[in-house]
C-alpha cells in the first residue's frame, strides 16, 4: 500500500500543480474542497506556497528559491515591494510590527499572510525580474546553497557558480525529477571556509585538488547523506569520488536519479537520503553510480580542504571567517559587506532600503548566507564609508555584539504546525537581555545560538554553540513553552551535534540558565578559548551543573502559549478563514 502522500503526487505533482493554484486562487479559498485541503496543500509546496497552521485558515506563506543566496538588482526590491503590498497580517507581530521576509538558513526568503487570491499577482511580479518559487518546498530538490560570494571571494580555491547555475538550471529545473521520495539538499562550494555545510546537504560537493595526468587540477570531492532533524543527524559520508568542474552537474544528477529511483518511498520517517546511505553503505551507492548512472570513469577522491574550515566551527577568528558579517574584500576589487540581521527578520520598508543601498553603493546585487544574513556586495572603495554610516546599518550592523551575531532562529508557531514554541519573537526579546545582563571577555567574538521550535530543526539546533529546540513543560501547574539546550554543535572539520544539557526548560527560566552558562564560560576558559574549544575541554557533568536553569528579570512574550492560540501574541478570536479582502468569512455563508 502506497503511502498517501505518494498517491497525491502520482496523481498529479511538480509543474502541473500551478495550473490548480491559480484555478483556486481565481474561484477564492472556499473554492478548495474541505476534504481536499490537505491534499492541495501538500502539492502546493512544490511551488512555495504553504498554508498556514491552525486557526490561520486561508493564509499562506511563500518561499522563494533562488540559487545559492543570488539576489541580481532589482530582485530584493521586488520581494521587499510584495512583501509591503500582500505581506501585512490581521495582526501584528510585538517585535517586528506587520509586513516583513524571513531569511532562511538555505539562503532564500519566505513571506507570510499572503492570501491565496493574491499568489498569481505575488508570482508575476516577482517572475517579472526573474525571482521563482518553483521547487522551493515538498518532496523535491530545494534551493541550493553554496558560498554567497562565489566568483568574489579573494581565497576562492576554485568557482562553483558556474556547476551550481548548471545544477539549477537542468537538475532543479527537470519536472521528471520533481516527485522525489522526500525533500533533497544539494550544496557545492568552493570555498576554504566550507561556508555551504556540505556535511548537512544530501549530495554536497567540497572543494578539493587531485593530480590528473601529471597536472594538479582543481575540482571538487562528493560526500552524501547528511542531515539534521528527528534527533536523527548524520554527517554526510564520502562517496570517494572526486570530479572535475565539468563532470561536477553529472555526478550530482546522477545521485539524485539513483535516490529517486531506489529511495523509500513508504516509510517517510525513514526515507530521508540520510537513511537511504545507512542502509546501502557509501560502497554499493558508488558502484551503482559508476555502473549506471554516470558515463565517464569516476577518479577516487583527491586532497580535501575540510583542515581549513571555519564556518560555523568553533574555530578562533584567526582560524579564517565563522560566517560572512563584517566588511570584506573581494578578489576583483571592491569589498562585501556583510550584515547581521537577528533571527533573519527584516521588514519591508527595510528590505527596500538594503536594495536602495546595494544600487547606490555597489552593483545592486546581493546575496544571502546560509546564517540567515544579507550581504552587500561590489561596493567600490570610494564608497564604503557612505554604505557604513547608512542609518539601516546601525540597525543591522556589520559589528554587532556577539549575541547577535551567532542568533539564528526557524519559523516558530507563529506560523507553522510542527513547532511546539514560538521562536523569533522570544530570541529577539532574549538577545535584548543578553546583551544588557551578561558581559563575556573582549576576545570572544562568537557564541553560535541557534534556536528551533521543534525536532525537526530547521532552525539547525543541533549544529549551534548552544542550541535550542522548543517543547513543552509543566509549571506551576500551567503548560508552558519550555526548551531543550544543547552545547557543543558546529560544522567544521569535523563537525559535531550539540549535547543535551538541560531539557524541558521553562521558557522564563532560559536566559538566566544562560547566564550562569556564559559566566562559568568567561571564569573558566583558557586564555583565547572559543566557546565549542571550552565545552570540548569541559566534561558533560561539569557542563550540566553550570547550566542552572533560573528565574530573573526576563519577561517572555508568550511563556504561556503552551497550549498554543491561533497566533501567539494575539488572546482573541481567530479572524480566519478571510475573503480575499481578508475580511472573516461567515460560517453561515
Amino acid at each position: 500500500m502506497a503511502n498517501k502522500k505518494e498517491e497525491w503526487k502520482a496523481g498529479m505533482y511538480g509543474d502541473e500543480v500551478r495550473e490548480k493554484i491559480l484555478e483556486f486562487a481565481e474561484d477564492g479559498w472556499e473554492s478548495i474542497p474541505e476534504d481536499e485541503r490537505e491534499m492541495w496543500f501538500s502539492r502546493f509546496k512544490f511551488w512555495g506556497v504553504f498554508h498556514h497552521r491552525s486557526g490561520q485558515e486561508s493564509y499562506f506563506m511563500m518561499r522563494l528559491a533562488n540559487t545559492n543566496g543570488v539576489l541580481e538588482p532589482d530582485q530584493l526590491r521586488a520581494i521587499g515591494e510584495v512583501a509591503r503590498d500582500y505581506a501585512a497580517g490581521p495582526v501584528e507581530n510585538p517585535e517586528f510590527g506587520n509586513a516583513w521576509i524571513d531569511l532562511t538558513t538555505r539562503q532564500s526568503v519566505q513571506l507570510h499572510w499572503l492570501k491565496l487570491e493574491d499568489i498569481p499577482e505575488v508570482w508575476e511580479r516577482l517572475e517579472s525580474v526573474g525571482v521563482s518559487s518553483r521547487s522551493a518546498g515538498g518532496d523535491t530538490m530545494r534551493n541550493i546553497s553554496g558560498c554567497p560570494v562565489a566568483g568574489r571571494d579573494d581565497r576562492e580555491f576554485v568557482d562553483a557558480q558556474p556547476v551550481l547555475d548548471e545544477i539549477s538550471e537542468k537538475l532543479r529545473g527537470d519536472d521528471d525529477l520533481a516527485n522525489m521520495p522526500r525533500k533533497f539538499n544539494i550544496s557545492v562550494t568552493g570555498c576554504r571556509e566550507g561556508c555551504a555545510q556540505d556535511s548537512i546537504n544530501g549530495i554536497g560537493l567540497e572543494p578539493a585538488e587531485k593530480t590528473v595526468d601529471g597536472d594538479a587540477v582543481r575540482g571538487f570531492n562528493v560526500r552524501v547523506g547528511g542531515g539534521l532533524g528527528g534527533r536523527q543527524p548524520r554527517r554526510a559520508q564520502s562517496l570517494d569520488i572526486f570530479v572535475e568542474p565539468d563532470e561536477a552537474y553529472a555526478v550530482v544528477r546522477g545521485f539524485v536519479e539513483l535516490y529517486f529511483e531506489h529511495g523509500d518511498r513508504e516509510n517517510r520517517q525513514k526515507n530521508r537520503s540520510r537513511f537511504f546511505v545507512d542502509e546501502w553503505g557509501t560502497e554499493k551507492i558508488r558502484e551503482l553510480l559508476q555502473a549506471e548512472y554516470v558515463d565517464f570513469e569516476l577518479d577516487r577522491e583527491g586532497t580535501n580542504l575540510r583542515e581549513e574550515y571555519t564556518y560555523n566551527a568553533g574555530r578562533p577568528d584567526e582560524a579564517g571567517k565563522h560566517d560572512h558579517v563584517g566588511v570584506h574584500e573581494q578578489k576583483n576589487g571592491g569589498y562585501y559587506v556583510g550584515l547581521s540581521v537577528p533571527v533573519g527578520r527584516l521588514t519591508a520598508a527595510e528590505t527596500i532600503e538594503l536594495a536602495d543601498l546595494a544600487d547606490r553603493h555597489g552593483s545592486g546585487a546581493v546575496r544571502l548566507t546560509r546564517r540567515q544574513n544579507p550581504l552587500v556586495v561590489d561596493v567600490p572603495e570610494s564608497e564604503l564609508d557612505d554604505l557604513l554610516a547608512a542609518d539601516l546599518l546601525e540597525t543591522h550592523s556589520p559589528e554587532p555584539s556577539v549575541f547577535t551575531r551567532g542568533a539564528m532562529a526557524c519559523t516558530g508557531t507563529e506560523f507553522c504546525s510542527l513547532a511546539l514554541t514560538e521562536t523569533k519573537a522570544r530570541m529577539a526579546v532574549m538577545l535584548r537581555w543578553l546583551r544588557a545582563n551578561v558581559e563575556l571577555p573582549d576576545d570572544v567574538s562568537q557564541i553560535k545560538m541557534h534556536y528551533s521550535g521543534c525536532t525537526a530543526d530547521c532552525g539547525q539546533a543541533l549544529t549551534a554553540d548552544i542550541g535550542f529546540q522548543g517543547m513543552r513543560a509543566r509549571k506551576n501547574g500551567e503548560m508552558v513553552e519550555a526548551l531543550d539546550v544543547g552545547v557543543g554543535g558546529g560544522i567544521g572539520p569535523e563537525p559535531t551535534f550539540v549535547e543535551w544539557v538541560r531539557q524541558r526548560v521553562p521558557a522564563d527560566e532560559v536566559p538566566g540558565l544562560l547566564r550562569n552558562l556564559l559566566e562559568a564560560f568567561a571564569a573558566h576558559r583558557e586564555n583565547g578559548q572559543t566557546f565549542r574549544q571550552w565545552v570540548e575541554a569541559t566534561g558533560q557533568e561539569a557542563l550540566v551543573e553550570f547550566a542552572e536553569p533560573e528565574e530573573t528579570d526576563y519577561v517572555d512574550p508568550c511563556l504561556t502559549d503552551g497550549k498554543q492560540s491561533w497566533y501567539p501574541f494575539d488572546d482573541g478570536e481567530s479572524p480566519a478563514p478571510t475573503d480575499a479582502s481578508g475580511d472573516p468569512i461567515s460560517a453561515d455563508d
